[in-house]
């Protein structure tokens, strides 16, 4: 007859190696899950230089616009005030 204990020890033997099997599983896991993050940090950093080169570009084209907006209306006030300019003096002129 077998003995309680023999079957308990067993029990508790085949417990133990199937933990431990279960333990190396997930510290291989833990490894390719740490590569992967690993691999996917290293290109939101690529991708991250990427973005910051086209918020470069695209301040130095809105700068230029902005700019070239300036002046096209500084001319157009130039030409068009002009003349307000002109017909006020000259209805300053008339009233005195």
């Amino acid at each position: 007859m077998v003995d309680l204990s023999v079957i308990l020890t067993m029990c508790g033997i085949i417990l133990l190696i199937v933990l431990i099997v279960l333990a190396v599983k997930a510290v291989i896991l833990v490894d390719k899950a740490n590569k992967i993050a690993d691999s996917i940090e290293e290109k939101v950093d690529s991708l991250d230089g990427i973005f910051k080169t086209v918020d470069k570009v695209s301040l130095g084209l809105s700068n230029i616009s902005d700019s070239v907006l300036y002046g096209l209306s500084g001319a157009i006030k130039k030409i068009f005030g002009g003349k307000r300019k002109k017909e006020e003096e000259s209805e300053e002129e008339d009233y005195e």
